[in-house]
Protein backbone atom coordinates (compact mmCIF):
# COMPACT_ATOMS: atom_id res chain seq x y z
CA UNK A 1 0.00 0.00 0.00
CA UNK A 2 3.26 2.51 0.73
CA UNK A 3 4.45 1.94 -2.22
CA UNK A 4 1.54 2.61 -4.08
CA UNK A 5 0.94 5.90 -2.13
CA UNK A 6 4.64 6.95 -2.55
CA UNK A 7 4.49 6.44 -6.64
CA UNK A 8 0.69 8.36 -6.72
CA UNK A 9 2.07 10.90 -4.86
CA UNK A 10 4.99 11.12 -7.37
CA UNK A 11 2.79 10.85 -10.37
CA UNK A 12 0.89 14.05 -8.73
CA UNK A 13 4.15 15.99 -8.02
CA UNK A 14 5.08 15.53 -11.41
CA UNK A 15 1.46 17.22 -12.89
CA UNK A 16 1.92 19.94 -10.58
CA UNK A 17 5.78 20.52 -11.69
CA UNK A 18 4.08 20.43 -15.34
CA UNK A 19 1.10 22.43 -14.90
CA UNK A 20 0.93 25.93 -15.99
CA UNK A 21 -1.19 26.99 -13.21
CA UNK A 22 1.16 24.99 -10.46
CA UNK A 23 4.82 24.94 -11.51
CA UNK A 24 5.93 27.66 -9.60
CA UNK A 25 5.68 25.22 -6.27
CA UNK A 26 7.75 22.30 -8.17
CA UNK A 27 10.63 23.94 -5.41
CA UNK A 28 8.39 23.44 -2.50
CA UNK A 29 7.50 19.90 -3.43
CA UNK A 30 11.30 18.93 -3.11
CA UNK A 31 11.66 20.59 0.92
CA UNK A 32 11.30 18.28 3.80
CA UNK A 33 10.85 15.51 3.99
CA UNK A 34 7.95 12.83 3.01
CA UNK A 35 6.87 10.19 4.99
CA UNK A 36 3.88 7.66 5.05
CA UNK A 37 1.98 6.15 8.45
CA UNK A 38 -1.33 5.05 9.32
CA UNK A 39 -0.47 7.38 12.83
CA UNK A 40 -2.60 10.22 11.28
CA UNK A 41 -6.06 10.37 10.40
CA UNK A 42 -5.54 11.94 6.92
CA UNK A 43 -2.49 14.32 5.51
CA UNK A 44 -0.23 16.88 7.67
CA UNK A 45 2.80 19.49 7.94
CA UNK A 46 4.32 21.23 10.50
CA UNK A 47 5.37 23.91 8.04
CA UNK A 48 8.80 22.13 6.47
CA UNK A 49 7.83 18.29 6.43
CA UNK A 50 4.59 16.24 4.88
CA UNK A 51 3.22 13.03 6.15
CA UNK A 52 0.37 10.87 4.20
CA UNK A 53 -1.67 8.19 5.41
CA UNK A 54 -1.68 5.74 2.90
CA UNK A 55 -5.33 4.52 3.39
CA UNK A 56 -6.97 7.93 3.33
CA UNK A 57 -4.85 8.51 -0.18
CA UNK A 58 -6.46 5.17 -1.24
CA UNK A 59 -9.69 6.81 -0.78
CA UNK A 60 -9.13 9.34 -3.40
CA UNK A 61 -8.35 9.47 -6.91
CA UNK A 62 -5.24 10.99 -8.74
CA UNK A 63 -6.95 14.63 -9.26
CA UNK A 64 -8.00 14.76 -5.16
CA UNK A 65 -5.24 13.40 -4.53
CA UNK A 66 -3.20 16.29 -6.21
CA UNK A 67 -5.30 18.48 -4.69
CA UNK A 68 -3.88 17.07 -1.46
CA UNK A 69 -0.21 17.51 -2.14
CA UNK A 70 -1.14 21.34 -3.45
CA UNK A 71 -2.83 22.02 -0.41
CA UNK A 72 0.14 20.75 2.19
CA UNK A 73 2.13 23.05 -0.17
CA UNK A 74 0.27 26.13 0.45
CA UNK A 75 0.75 25.70 3.75
CA UNK A 76 4.24 26.47 3.71
CA UNK A 77 4.05 28.73 1.20
CA UNK A 78 2.20 30.86 3.06
CA UNK A 79 3.91 29.22 6.74
CA UNK A 80 0.96 28.91 8.34
CA UNK A 81 1.92 26.63 10.82
CA UNK A 82 4.20 28.96 11.92
CA UNK A 83 3.11 32.41 11.74
CA UNK A 84 -0.30 31.15 13.22
CA UNK A 85 0.59 29.45 16.69
CA UNK A 86 -0.84 31.72 19.30
CA UNK A 87 -4.18 31.46 17.32
CA UNK A 88 -3.95 27.54 17.59
CA UNK A 89 -3.37 27.57 21.08
CA UNK A 90 -6.45 29.84 21.09
CA UNK A 91 -9.22 27.80 19.30
CA UNK A 92 -7.40 24.88 16.98
CA UNK A 93 -10.25 24.17 14.98
CA UNK A 94 -10.34 27.75 14.08
CA UNK A 95 -7.32 28.13 13.15
CA UNK A 96 -7.39 24.19 10.95
CA UNK A 97 -10.73 25.74 9.38
CA UNK A 98 -8.92 28.90 8.46
CA UNK A 99 -5.73 28.03 7.34
CA UNK A 100 -7.96 25.58 5.07
CA UNK A 101 -10.51 27.98 3.57
CA UNK A 102 -7.23 30.70 2.28
CA UNK A 103 -4.94 27.50 0.78
CA UNK A 104 -8.28 25.60 -0.77
CA UNK A 105 -8.98 29.16 -2.00
CA UNK A 106 -5.45 29.85 -3.79
CA UNK A 107 -5.79 26.16 -5.45
CA UNK A 108 -9.24 26.26 -7.04
CA UNK A 109 -9.20 30.05 -7.70
CA UNK A 110 -5.93 29.61 -9.80
CA UNK A 111 -7.98 26.91 -12.30
CA UNK A 112 -11.04 28.87 -12.57
CA UNK A 113 -12.37 28.61 -15.83
CA UNK A 114 -10.98 25.09 -16.64
CA UNK A 115 -12.91 22.43 -17.52
CA UNK A 116 -13.45 19.99 -14.40
CA UNK A 117 -12.00 17.07 -16.68
CA UNK A 118 -8.83 19.13 -17.30
CA UNK A 119 -8.19 19.97 -13.75
CA UNK A 120 -4.95 18.08 -12.58
CA UNK A 121 -6.05 19.16 -8.81
CA UNK A 122 -10.30 18.69 -7.64
CA UNK A 123 -11.10 19.31 -3.88
CA UNK A 124 -12.06 16.55 -2.18
CA UNK A 125 -15.47 16.56 -0.72
CA UNK A 126 -15.79 18.04 2.92
CA UNK A 127 -13.03 20.44 1.51
CA UNK A 128 -13.60 24.50 2.76
CA UNK A 129 -14.47 26.79 0.48
CA UNK A 130 -16.32 30.05 0.12
CA UNK A 131 -16.39 32.64 -1.65
CA UNK A 132 -17.38 35.05 0.66
CA UNK A 133 -13.28 34.74 2.52
CA UNK A 134 -11.93 35.56 -0.62
CA UNK A 135 -9.16 37.93 -0.45
CA UNK A 136 -8.81 37.48 3.44
CA UNK A 137 -6.36 36.36 5.58
CA UNK A 138 -5.92 33.26 7.84
CA UNK A 139 -6.06 36.01 10.79
CA UNK A 140 -9.55 37.55 9.12
CA UNK A 141 -10.79 34.64 8.32
CA UNK A 142 -10.51 33.23 11.96
CA UNK A 143 -11.99 37.12 13.20
CA UNK A 144 -14.90 36.18 11.29
CA UNK A 145 -15.32 32.42 12.29
CA UNK A 146 -14.83 33.51 15.95
CA UNK A 147 -17.46 36.34 15.89
CA UNK A 148 -19.95 33.49 13.84
CA UNK A 149 -19.09 30.75 16.91
CA UNK A 150 -19.57 33.38 19.95
CA UNK A 151 -22.90 34.74 18.38
CA UNK A 152 -23.78 30.94 18.39
CA UNK A 153 -22.92 30.69 22.54
CA UNK A 154 -19.91 28.87 21.56
CA UNK A 155 -21.08 26.29 18.78
CA UNK A 156 -21.31 26.40 14.80
CA UNK A 157 -25.24 26.95 13.75
CA UNK A 158 -27.13 23.92 13.43
CA UNK A 159 -25.87 21.88 10.19
CA UNK A 160 -23.16 23.67 10.28
CA UNK A 161 -20.89 21.48 12.13
CA UNK A 162 -19.91 18.70 10.11
CA UNK A 163 -19.01 21.03 6.95
CA UNK A 164 -16.59 22.82 9.47
CA UNK A 165 -13.91 20.26 9.11
CA UNK A 166 -10.29 20.92 7.62
CA UNK A 167 -8.74 18.43 4.92
CA UNK A 168 -6.08 17.49 6.95
CA UNK A 169 -4.26 18.12 10.16
CA UNK A 170 -2.03 20.98 11.39
CA UNK A 171 1.33 19.69 12.75
CA UNK A 172 1.40 22.72 15.09
CA UNK A 173 2.99 21.14 17.72
CA UNK A 174 5.18 19.42 15.62
CA UNK A 175 5.89 22.94 14.04
CA UNK A 176 6.50 24.19 17.97
CA UNK A 177 9.63 21.49 17.99
CA UNK A 178 11.93 23.06 15.00
CA UNK A 179 14.56 25.60 16.44
CA UNK A 180 14.30 29.41 15.14
CA UNK A 181 16.96 28.53 12.71
CA UNK A 182 15.03 25.97 11.28
CA UNK A 183 11.98 27.64 10.77
CA UNK A 184 14.42 30.53 9.51
CA UNK A 185 16.20 28.04 6.96
CA UNK A 186 12.76 26.46 5.83
CA UNK A 187 11.27 30.35 5.04
CA UNK A 188 14.45 31.11 3.15
CA UNK A 189 14.30 28.12 1.05
CA UNK A 190 10.57 28.60 0.47
CA UNK A 191 11.48 31.99 -0.88
CA UNK A 192 14.36 31.34 -3.25
CA UNK A 193 12.25 28.32 -4.59
CA UNK A 194 8.89 30.30 -4.99
CA UNK A 195 11.24 32.98 -6.67
CA UNK A 196 12.92 30.12 -8.99
CA UNK A 197 9.15 28.70 -9.51
CA UNK A 198 8.03 31.76 -11.09
CA UNK A 199 11.04 32.06 -13.54
CA UNK A 200 9.75 28.67 -14.50
CA UNK A 201 6.16 29.85 -14.45
CA UNK A 202 7.26 32.64 -17.06
CA UNK A 203 9.05 30.51 -19.50
CA UNK A 204 5.69 28.11 -19.32
CA UNK A 205 3.21 30.61 -20.23
CA UNK A 206 1.51 30.18 -17.09
CA UNK A 207 -0.98 32.22 -15.28
CA UNK A 208 0.18 34.78 -12.45
CA UNK A 209 -0.98 33.43 -8.98
CA UNK A 210 -1.77 37.22 -7.40
CA UNK A 211 -1.54 35.89 -4.04
CA UNK A 212 2.05 33.75 -4.29
CA UNK A 213 3.27 37.03 -6.39
CA UNK A 214 2.42 39.18 -3.43
CA UNK A 215 4.30 36.88 -0.86
CA UNK A 216 7.80 37.85 -3.11
CA UNK A 217 7.31 41.05 -3.19
CA UNK A 218 10.69 42.44 -0.72
CA UNK A 219 9.83 42.97 2.40
CA UNK A 220 11.32 46.28 3.52
CA UNK A 221 12.14 45.77 7.78
CA UNK A 222 9.47 48.04 9.44
CA UNK A 223 11.44 48.66 12.75
CA UNK A 224 14.29 50.31 10.09
CA UNK A 225 11.11 52.36 8.60
CA UNK A 226 9.68 53.18 11.90
CA UNK A 227 13.49 54.64 13.22
CA UNK A 228 13.69 56.06 9.96
CA UNK A 229 10.68 57.85 10.25
CA UNK A 230 11.04 59.05 13.30
CA UNK A 231 14.65 60.04 13.07
CA UNK A 232 13.51 62.26 10.18
CA UNK A 233 11.46 64.00 12.45
CA UNK A 234 14.12 65.05 14.64
CA UNK A 235 16.42 66.10 11.47
CA UNK A 236 13.73 69.05 10.75
CA UNK A 237 13.99 70.15 14.26
CA UNK A 238 17.83 70.73 13.37
CA UNK A 239 19.80 73.76 12.65
CA UNK A 240 23.34 74.04 11.63
CA UNK A 241 25.46 76.54 12.95
CA UNK A 242 29.52 77.53 12.69
CA UNK A 243 29.66 78.15 16.84
CA UNK A 244 29.91 74.86 17.08
CA UNK A 245 32.29 73.69 14.25
CA UNK A 246 32.13 69.86 13.36
CA UNK A 247 35.08 67.71 15.00
CA UNK A 248 35.22 65.83 12.13
CA UNK A 249 37.24 67.95 10.22
CA UNK A 250 38.74 69.93 12.26
CA UNK A 251 42.02 67.68 11.86
CA UNK A 252 41.91 68.50 8.22
CA UNK A 253 42.17 72.58 8.81
CA UNK A 254 38.51 72.60 7.17
CA UNK A 255 35.30 74.05 9.19
CA UNK A 256 32.02 72.78 8.41
CA UNK A 257 29.18 73.75 10.51
CA UNK A 258 27.91 71.02 12.85
CA UNK A 259 23.96 70.40 13.55
CA UNK A 260 22.24 71.48 16.52
CA UNK A 261 19.61 69.45 17.38
CA UNK A 262 16.92 70.41 19.07
CA UNK A 263 15.32 68.28 21.59
CA UNK A 264 11.86 65.92 20.62
CA UNK A 265 9.66 67.20 23.19
CA UNK A 266 7.00 64.60 23.67
CA UNK A 267 5.26 61.66 21.15
CA UNK A 268 2.40 59.91 21.31
CA UNK A 269 2.20 56.72 21.20
CA UNK A 270 -1.45 55.33 20.57
CA UNK A 271 -1.71 51.45 21.13
CA UNK A 272 -5.62 49.73 19.18
CA UNK A 273 -6.52 47.88 22.21
CA UNK A 274 -9.24 46.01 20.04
CA UNK A 275 -9.78 42.21 19.62
CA UNK A 276 -7.94 41.91 16.46
CA UNK A 277 -4.60 43.03 17.03
CA UNK A 278 -2.67 39.80 18.39
CA UNK A 279 -1.42 39.32 21.76
CA UNK A 280 2.06 39.00 20.14
CA UNK A 281 1.80 42.42 17.18
CA UNK A 282 1.43 44.26 20.56
CA UNK A 283 4.55 42.78 22.69
CA UNK A 284 6.49 43.91 19.32
CA UNK A 285 4.88 47.33 18.59
CA UNK A 286 5.79 47.75 22.88
CA UNK A 287 9.27 46.86 22.90
CA UNK A 288 10.03 48.97 19.34
CA UNK A 289 8.52 52.00 21.61
CA UNK A 290 11.42 51.32 24.01
CA UNK A 291 13.55 51.09 20.82
CA UNK A 292 12.67 54.57 19.61
CA UNK A 293 12.58 56.29 22.90
CA UNK A 294 16.29 54.95 23.34
CA UNK A 295 16.93 56.80 20.02
CA UNK A 296 15.20 60.07 20.21
CA UNK A 297 15.12 60.49 24.28
CA UNK A 298 11.78 62.35 23.93
CA UNK A 299 11.06 64.52 27.21
CA UNK A 300 7.91 62.84 27.87
CA UNK A 301 6.47 60.13 26.11
CA UNK A 302 2.02 59.86 26.25
CA UNK A 303 1.19 56.51 25.84
CA UNK A 304 -2.46 55.59 25.02
CA UNK A 305 -4.65 52.33 24.88
CA UNK A 306 -7.77 52.60 22.37
CA UNK A 307 -10.70 50.77 21.24
CA UNK A 308 -13.34 53.20 20.49
CA UNK A 309 -12.38 55.44 23.38
CA UNK A 310 -8.67 56.25 24.95
CA UNK A 311 -9.46 53.52 27.92
CA UNK A 312 -5.97 54.43 29.39
CA UNK A 313 -3.41 57.28 29.42
CA UNK A 314 -0.06 56.37 30.75
CA UNK A 315 2.80 59.08 30.59
CA UNK A 316 6.58 58.76 31.05
CA UNK A 317 8.71 60.94 31.52
CA UNK A 318 13.04 60.70 30.33
CA UNK A 319 14.83 58.22 32.38
CA UNK A 320 11.79 56.46 32.87
CA UNK A 321 11.14 54.49 29.36
CA UNK A 322 12.87 51.29 30.15
CA UNK A 323 10.20 50.44 32.74
CA UNK A 324 7.21 51.07 30.05
CA UNK A 325 7.40 46.96 29.48
CA UNK A 326 6.80 45.98 33.19
CA UNK A 327 4.72 49.26 34.07
CA UNK A 328 2.32 49.31 31.51
CA UNK A 329 -1.77 48.56 32.09
CA UNK A 330 -3.17 48.01 28.72
CA UNK A 331 -7.04 48.57 28.64
CA UNK A 332 -9.87 48.23 26.19
CA UNK A 333 -10.88 45.04 23.92
CA UNK A 334 -13.93 46.07 21.95
CA UNK A 335 -14.01 47.74 18.40
CA UNK A 336 -11.89 49.78 16.64
CA UNK A 337 -12.66 53.80 16.06
CA UNK A 338 -9.27 55.83 15.81
CA UNK A 339 -11.32 59.34 16.03
CA UNK A 340 -11.09 58.78 19.56
CA UNK A 341 -7.35 59.09 19.53
CA UNK A 342 -7.38 62.42 17.31
CA UNK A 343 -10.32 63.78 19.67
CA UNK A 344 -8.34 63.23 23.11
CA UNK A 345 -4.92 65.04 21.51
CA UNK A 346 -7.38 67.65 20.90
CA UNK A 347 -8.99 67.73 24.09
CA UNK A 348 -6.56 67.30 26.43
CA UNK A 349 -4.60 69.88 24.44
CA UNK A 350 -1.53 67.45 24.17
CA UNK A 351 1.19 69.03 21.50
CA UNK A 352 3.44 66.25 20.51
CA UNK A 353 6.23 66.24 18.12
CA UNK A 354 4.40 63.38 16.65
CA UNK A 355 2.08 60.35 16.98
CA UNK A 356 3.09 57.33 16.30
CA UNK A 357 -0.22 54.44 16.39
CA UNK A 358 -0.81 50.65 16.30
CA UNK A 359 -3.77 49.26 14.58
CA UNK A 360 -5.18 46.57 11.93
CA UNK A 361 -6.52 48.84 10.09
CA UNK A 362 -10.02 48.02 10.32
CA UNK A 363 -10.44 51.97 11.02
CA UNK A 364 -13.65 53.80 9.98
CA UNK A 365 -13.21 54.78 6.53
CA UNK A 366 -11.87 58.56 7.37
CA UNK A 367 -8.98 56.76 9.34
CA UNK A 368 -9.80 59.39 12.32
CA UNK A 369 -9.85 62.54 10.21
CA UNK A 370 -7.79 65.21 10.05
CA UNK A 371 -4.32 65.00 12.11
CA UNK A 372 -2.73 67.89 13.07
CA UNK A 373 0.18 66.59 13.91
CA UNK A 374 2.72 63.90 12.27
CA UNK A 375 1.47 60.72 12.26
CA UNK A 376 2.96 57.50 11.48
CA UNK A 377 0.59 54.71 11.19
CA UNK A 378 2.05 50.89 11.85
CA UNK A 379 -0.47 48.51 10.59
CA UNK A 380 -0.62 45.00 10.61
CA UNK A 381 -2.89 44.39 8.09
CA UNK A 382 -1.20 44.56 4.50
CA UNK A 383 -4.45 45.47 2.62
CA UNK A 384 -5.24 48.83 4.66
CA UNK A 385 -3.01 52.07 4.26
CA UNK A 386 -4.33 54.95 5.98
CA UNK A 387 -4.33 58.27 3.44
CA UNK A 388 -2.47 60.31 6.30
CA UNK A 389 0.55 60.29 7.27
CA UNK A 390 2.55 57.43 6.58
CA UNK A 391 1.86 53.38 6.95
CA UNK A 392 4.52 50.96 7.68
CA UNK A 393 2.90 47.39 7.82
CA UNK A 394 4.71 45.31 10.98
CA UNK A 395 6.39 42.14 10.46
CA UNK A 396 6.72 40.18 13.70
Amino acid sequence: MIKNAKERVTAGHISIMRSREFCMFSGVLSLGEITFTEDIPTAQTNGRDVSYNPKFLDTLNQQELTFIILHEAMHRVYQQIHLWQHLFKEDAQLTNMSADYVVNAAIIEAQEGSDTRTKIAVMPEGGLYDTKYQGMTTKQIFNALKKDKENQEGRFAPGQEEGNKALDEHDFDGASELSKQEIDETSQAIDTALRQGELIRGQMGGKENKSVSKLLVPQVDWREQLLEWMTGICRSKDYSSYRRPSKRFIGQDIYMPSVIGQTVESIVFAEDTSASVTDEERQFFRSELVSVCSSVKPKRVDLLYWDTEVANHEVYEEGEYDSILTTTKPAGGGGTTVGCVNEYIRDKNLTPDAVIILTDGGVEEDWGGVWQHPTLWVVTNDYYTSPHGKSIHLKT
